[in-house]
């Protein structure tokens, strides 16, 4: 292809989304991606035997239900099929079986936490009364007046504080104060730190709007659809195409980056003002992971009866075990008892194993760019499964162990294991990559940046790719 109207690079959510965001205005676009599937971190495959599907990265996708963008693409026409569990949300507290549920409805969940049923009710109902509006204004950029100014605002003056803070204040009771510990632990700063109980919040309320629902077949299915819809516009995708230099491109007027900061400086060297290209190298990441992911032999056998219904699970306890296990990769070490982030796909969808077999995952955090053993995690992961589920060990036909180092080779934008495309802690809110009122936007004429080191950051949502898209459409296209 000689020359188009638009190039993205990198073909995950955020840059399947602008891609899509342009060829919808009649663009000529061309996605080249430098792994042989599309999908970035939406991609499914049989990591550990044959007939076993496995989710790469995302598995369970809320804020892809609740998108402004990706709710509003007919991804049911090619292929999405979305499965929502009867529990968004369980959370185990004691080895006995006890545990705390976070339900669809808000009230039933109020009805479990006991005496902080109604703290619960007032956080949650001004975010959930008009989602919509919430949604497009918190998954918005960052510097700009909000839609809904007042909301946002009222949202801000909690969001702006940290987990621990937050839920010690709201909340006397164990269930309440874990629940959404866990729910703010998905921001990999330490809970005491701001602004974790954006993360809580927001995570919480997508829960109660939108449920967290598996797209049958595994994440890849998503991709899969994005691509295909894409298609339909007139749109192409090449895979296997790893862009070393943006010279090596076909002309076009646009070209936008799905990489974060790391991967700008590789490819658009030369194209940047060594200024702009300085203040991208101050960009941090956060915190990786170690994700196993298992075959098993059967469904997990947990005590608490919550947790057969979940699409999700956090193993941790307590507020104050899941404060410490979140605080050990910040003292660049990994905790004992890590907090884990658990999923059992098959229970809902049985297409994902043989019959009568079942896959499952779990993730911890470790420091950033951690070089440490990943079997050793991997240890320490299953001994918090076997705790809430004893024998969960003798289930297991086979396992795949990635650390850090093998996320990154699976995909260059999960920088030293991080899977929210940079650290997001105040400073980075604001700067995302760098200060900007329009942080899409490169110093470069016609070339933009759309991954998710830029607002709102990480997630499936692909807001991060319509934002830049417009942005693109304002600048060069209708400028």
């Amino acid at each position: 292809m000689s020359s188009v109207d638009a190039v993205i690079v990198g073909a995950g959510p955020n840059g399947l989304a602008a891609a899509i965001a342009l060829a919808r205005e009649g663009l000529e676009v061309l996605v080249v991606e430098a792994q042989e599937k599309p999908g970035g971190g939406l991609r499914s495959d049989a990591l550990t035997l044959p007939g076993f599907t496995h989710d790469l990265c995302s598995a369970v996708h809320p804020l892809a239900v609740g998108s402004p963008f990706l709710s509003s693409l007919p991804l049911d026409r090619h292929g999405v099929e979305w499965i929502e569990p009867p529990i968004p949300l369980a959370h185990p507290l004691t080895e006995e079986g006890e545990a705390v549920a976070l339900h669809r409805d808000p009230a039933e969940t109020a009805r479990g936490l006991g005496a902080d049923g109604a703290a619960w009710l007032g956080l949650m109902r001004p975010l959930i009364q008009d989602w919509e509006g919430f949604s497009q204004d918190v998954l918005g950029p960052v510097l700009r007046w909000p839609p809904h100014p007042i909301r946002m605002a009222a949202f801000g003056l909690k969001a702006v504080r940290s987990a621990s803070s937050l839920a010690g204040r709201r909340f006397g009771g164990r269930e309440a104060q874990a629940l959404f510990a866990g729910c703010a632990a998905h921001s990999f700063l330490p809970l005491d730190r701001a602004p974790s109980a954006a993360v809580g919040l927001v995570l919480a309320a997508t829960a109660h709007a939108v449920g967290w629902p598996i797209p049958r077949g595994g994440a890849g299915a998503l991709a899969r659809a994005m691509v295909r819809y894409l298609e339909s516009l007139g749109g192409e995708v090449v895979t296997g195409w790893k862009v070393d230099s943006l010279d090596e491109l076909p002309s076009s007027r646009a070209v936008l980056l799905d990489l974060t900061p790391r991967q700008v400086m590789e490819v658009a060297r030369g194209h940047l003002p060594e200024r702009y290209l300085r203040r991208l190298g101050r960009y941090r990441y956060g915190p990786g992971v170690v994700k196993v992911d298992w075959a098993l032999d059967g469904p997990v056998p947990w005590r608490a009866p919550q947790c057969t219904e979940a699409s999700t699970i956090h193993l941790g306890g307590s507020l104050d075990e899941i404060e410490a296990a979140e605080r050990a990769p910040w003292e660049d070490r990994v905790a004992e008892r890590p907090f884990v982030l658990f999923s059992e796909p098959t229970r809902f969808d049985p297409t994902r194993a043989p019959e009568g077999k079942g896959v499952g995952w779990g993730y911890c955090h470790v420091p950033a760019g951690w070089r440490g053993n990943p079997e050793e995690v991997a240890r320490r992961i299953e001994a918090q499964v076997e705790r809430f589920a004893p024998g969960f060990r003798d289930g297991i036909l086979a396992r795949s162990v990635r650390g850090p180092a093998e996320m990154e080779q699976a995909n260059s934008n999960l920088v030293g294991g991080d899977i929210n495309g940079g650290l997001q802690d105040l400073r980075q809110v604001l700067a995302r990559p760098v200060l900007s009122l329009d942080p899409y936007a490169t110093p470069t004429p016609g070339l933009y940046l759309c991954s998710s080191s830029t607002p709102p950051g990480g997630g499936v949502h692909g807001m991060c790719g319509y934002h830049a898209a417009r942005s693109a459409l304002r600048k060069t296209f209708r400028g």
